[in-house]
C-alpha cells in the first residue's frame, strides 16, 4: 500500500488537490500530465460541494498518470471505487458529530466492501482571516490562528485515538497559510505524519511550510491558477 511508505519515510511529499467542480475534463487532464512529469507524489480528488461523484475525474487522472489517487471527501456522496484509496477524515477540530463520526458511519458499509486503501486522518481547520468553504459547510469553528497550544492538543488527541495522519487545513482560497509556529508546535508533539494545506500560493509560502515541519503539503488553488507552479513546487518539496 502506498501510504505504508508514507508512514515510514522521512522524505517530504507533495499532493495535487483537484476539485471536479472547478476543473473541466480538459484542465484535469492537463494538470495530471504536468504533475506526472513533475513527479508529484499523489493526487487528492474532492471538494466542498461537487455536483457529481468523483469517478469520472479519477478515471481521467489515472489515464494520464501512474501516481496514486485518493479521495478527499467533502461528503458521503463523494465515494468511488475508482480511486486507490480514501482519506477517511474526522473533523477533530470541530464539535459537529456528523463530521466527527456520523458521515463515516454512513460510508462504512461501502468502504468495508471496497478495495480502497483507508487512511484515517485527523482533520483540523485553522482560522486564517476569512470564512472558508470547509468551515461553512461543516458548520464548525476553526482553531484560532494564534492558538498553537489548542492545535497541538487536538493533534495529540487525534493520534492517541488512532488517526494515522494529522491534517492542518487553512482552507481553499485561504488568505494565508497555517502559521509556522503552529506547524512546528504540532509537529513536535506527534509521531505520525503531518499534512498542511491551504493558502500555499508561492514558493516562499511553500518553503516556510516545509521548513516548519510539514511532511506532506497539499496544493490546489495555486495550481488551478498557474500550472507552471507544479514543477517548481515539486522540486522545492523534494529538495528537503
Amino acid at each position: 500500500m502506498f501510504f505504508d511508505k508514507i508512514l515510514n519515510t522521512t522524505k517530504k511529499q507533495i499532493a495535487v488537490l483537484i476539485d471536479p467542480d472547478k476543473q473541466s475534463d480538459e484542465e484535469t487532464i492537463k494538470i495530471a500530465k504536468i504533475a506526472e512529469e513533475a513527479n508529484v507524489d499523489f493526487f487528492l480528488v474532492g471538494g466542498s460541494l461537487m455536483s457529481e461523484k468523483p469517478g469520472n475525474t479519477i478515471k481521467l487522472i489515472k489515464k494520464n498518470t501512474k501516481k496514486p489517487v485518493y479521495i478527499f471527501p467533502g461528503s458521503v456522496f463523494q465515494l468511488s471505487d475508482e480511486a486507490d484509496g480514501i482519506f477517511l477524515l474526522s473533523l477533530i477540530s470541530g464539535r459537529n458529530a456528523d463530521f466527527l463520526i456520523g458521515n463515516q458511519v454512513i460510508a462504512a458499509p461501502f468502504l468495508k466492501k471496497s478495495k480502497l486503501e483507508i487512511i484515517p486522518v485527523g482533520y483540523i481547520i485553522v482560522e486564517t482571516g476569512k470564512m472558508t468553504s470547509v468551515e461553512y459547510m461543516s458548520n464548525t469553528k476553526p482553531i484560532p490562528y494564534d492558538k498553537k497550544d489548542i492545535a497541538s492538543a487536538t493533534a495529540i488527541a487525534g493520534e492517541l485515538i488512532g488517526q494515522k495522519l494529522i491534517y492542518l487545513e487553512a482552507g481553499s482560497g485561504a488568505l494565508k497559510t497555517v502559521s509556522e509556529e503552529m506547524i512546528m508546535s504540532v509537529k513536535e508533539n506527534i509521531e505520525i505524519p503531518l499534512i498542511v494545506g491551504g493558502g500555499i500560493r508561492n514558493e516562499e509560502n511553500l518553503r516556510k511550510v516545509c521548513s516548519a515541519g510539514a511532511d506532506i503539503v497539499v496544493v490546489g488553488t495555486a495550481f488551478e491558477e498557474d500550472k507552471s507552479l507544479i514543477e517548481k513546487f515539486c522540486k522545492i518539496v523534494h529538495s528537503f
